[in-house]
């Protein structure tokens, strides 16, 4: 499972229901005699959003995962953080599979050349959104990845002084 992926959809879902609220905003200070009518209302809505969200958070994960979580944690902000830490050991795997696939592209001369830049470069941005940022060599790697009918390609790339981006390789 991709848990980055997984919070995205789950962070977009509660924000187009307008239940956000509690992963946004600090609960707000206990209510007392003294408390306004505004802070009572803003406790309310914020409560709202944490009971909803956690509700929405807890459905959206494998059953298998809802036995291992806290029941103490009382907060939706709190449980995602909670989550967010027993995936934390995934991004290494993720990684290097991630990397393997990049490094083992091949363009096979079907398809549209554009598009097989555009994969390989899709690749290090999910690499780059993992701590890892090969920007600069990815124009390299695309060189490197074509077939022998890319050749004039790569002498020309190779006696130019400067170095190109990816846009203009594409």
């Amino acid at each position: 499972m991709n848990f980055k992926a997984w919070q995205e959809s789950v962070m977009i879902t509660l924000g187009v229901m307008d239940l956000d609220l509690a992963l946004r905003v600090s609960k707000p200070t206990n209510i007392t005699d003294k408390s306004t009518s505004d802070e009572k209302r803003e406790m309310e809505k914020w409560e709202k959003s944490n009971r909803i969200s956690l509700m929405v958070i807890k459905h959206a994960i494998p059953k298998a995962f809802r036995g291992t979580m806290s029941d103490q944690v009382d907060t939706a902000k709190a449980f995602l953080e909670d989550l967010e830490k027993r995936f934390a050991k995934n991004e290494k795997a993720e990684t290097s599979t991630i990397l393997a696939k990049l490094i083992s592209m091949r363009y096979t001369g079907k398809g549209n050349i554009r598009e097989y830049i555009m994969k390989m470069s899709d690749l290090a941005s999910k690499l780059k959104a993992l701590k890892l940022d090969l920007s600069d060599l990815l124009v390299h790697l695309v060189l490197i990845s074509l077939p022998a009918q890319f050749s004039q390609l790569k002498v020309s790339y190779n006696c130019q002084k400067d170095s190109w981006s990816l846009n203009e390789l594409i």
